[in-house]
């Protein structure tokens, strides 16, 4: 059985958890394949309301493999602390695993995400903080701490003692920081490491007897493709590698590409960004106050207010292109239920000049103004909606748009936050 990859179509924050936990039903392995504590997902079911940074979304289906990936940089005393907090509300975590390969966020590297920020002054990229980026930093610079490395007792202080003075080095000669003590940090990461090795394997092997056995695995991104390192708006993109976009999930889980066949890209009926960096369709006005509010657009990791805008279509089909979706998801149809009218980016207008592209600068797409085309609003509540037909003419009209300017196929349309508040136009597993 083929694999099936879930990625976000924006900036992130589009649904992708209420999402996989919707298609989580009919796989029997869910697999976090990227990014760190960094993103987050909200799920709502009948257990009440989740906010996850590490824990697949397939958690809540007791009879599921919930695996972290090795292309994950791993805050493991925040896993362990998801893990408490998931078990203390009824939720078994005794099938979760962790790949022994994903690399550890270790306690310098929050430090050097706040010190290097405040060193880019105006130029900071508005991180999390969370030390994603410096961990995803040592990966390449093979410096990094793996979790392999964590539950080995034997040599994990001799890897802990060359890895500690070397960043030592850095945080005092470099950003005038104290250094960490290393007998404080062995205890403590000696601790985490001793309640991390119930969980942890070789999670690819686990994913491929699954997929040889012809079990449906399900593949969740984290963050959105227009962040992805090669392809987002450099320099305000995650640091993740593997990237945020589904070329990156084959990597970041240990199969091979020819196992995904499947991929599903989740969007927002409108567009959300957080933090810095261009975005075209962006609202000044009290529309977009409207949508904040109604939306209640603060991110669950951070809590920072997202910016609203109009759908952008040239960034929404450039990142069907670039991941080739096979079926596109439309979340929070019911956010714009009250709006008379309701407008689509569907060009840029650079220098003058009328583009159907995604500029590669940042710079150029910060000077893109939106061409925009006006659509009807339906202003009849659709929360209670469960068929297509039944949706107001003017929504019908509005995702057909969408989907005619994605290329793909809208296969399931989101209409809150509840589980059930799901529109099945065709199956997508």
């Amino acid at each position: 059985m083929p694999a099936t990859v879930v990625i976000g179509g924006q900036w992130g924050d589009e649904g992708k958890g209420r999402i996989v936990d919707l298609l989580a039903q009919r796989a029997t392995i869910v697999a976090r394949y990227s990014a760190g504590n960094n993103a987050g997902h909200t799920v709502i079911n009948h257990l009440g309301t989740f906010k996850l940074n590490l824990v697949p979304a397939g958690i809540f289906y007791a009879d599921k493999t919930c695996i972290i990936g090795n292309g994950m940089a791993l805050d493991v005393r925040r896993l362990l602390e998801e893990i408490e907090q998931l078990e203390a509300r009824g939720v078994s975590t005794q099938r979760l695993r962790v790949s022994d390969r994903a690399h550890v966020i270790m306690p310098w590297h929050p430090i050097i995400d706040r010190l290097d920020e405040e060193l880019r002054g105006p130029l900071a990229v508005g991180t999390t903080g969370r030390g994603v980026g410096p961990a995803f930093a040592d990966k390449v610079g093979r410096i990094g701490v793996r979790v392999a490395d964590l539950v080995d007792g034997v040599r994990f202080p001799d890897r802990l003692r060359y890895v500690l003075d070397y960043k030592n080095r850095v945080l005092t000669r470099l950003y005038e920081a104290e250094p960490l003590d290393y007998k404080t940090v062995l205890a403590q990461y000696q601790d985490f490491g001793a309640r991390l090795e119930p969980f942890v394997a070789d999670t690819a092997v686990m994913v491929q007897q699954a997929l040889d056995r012809g079990e449906e695995v399900l593949l969740e991104g984290a963050q959105g493709a227009l962040l992805d390192l090669d392809f987002g708006t450099y320099e305000f993109v995650t640091s993740s590698v593997p990237s945020s976009s589904a070329a990156g999930a084959a990597l970041g889980i240990g199969i091979g590409p020819n196992e995904i066949s499947r991929t599903v890209g989740v969007y927002k009926a409108y567009q959300t960004r957080v933090g810095g960096g261009p975005m075209p369709t962006e609202l000044f006005d009290e529309v977009g106050a409207h949508i904040a509010d109604r939306a209640q657009e603060f991110g669950t990791t951070t809590g920072r207010a997202r910016r609203c805008g109009w759908f952008d279509a040239v960034a929404a089909a450039y990142t069907r292109r670039l991941n080739g979706l096979t079926s596109a998801v439309v979340t929070r149809l019911d956010v714009l239920d009250d709006l008379p009218e309701i407008k689509i980016c569907t060009a840029y207008q650079l220098d003058g000049v009328r583009i159907d592209t995604f500029p590669a600068s940042s710079t150029a797409l910060a000077e893109c103004g939106p061409v925009l085309e006006t659509l009807p609003g339906w202003q009849q509540p659709t929360s209670d909606v469960r068929r297509f037909a039944d949706l107001p003419a003017a929504a019908q009209g509005y995702v057909r748009r969408i989907e005619e300017l994605l290329g793909c196929p809208v296969d399931l349309v989101s209409v809150g936050p509840e589980r059930e508040q799901a529109i099945w136009v065709r199956e997508i597993i």
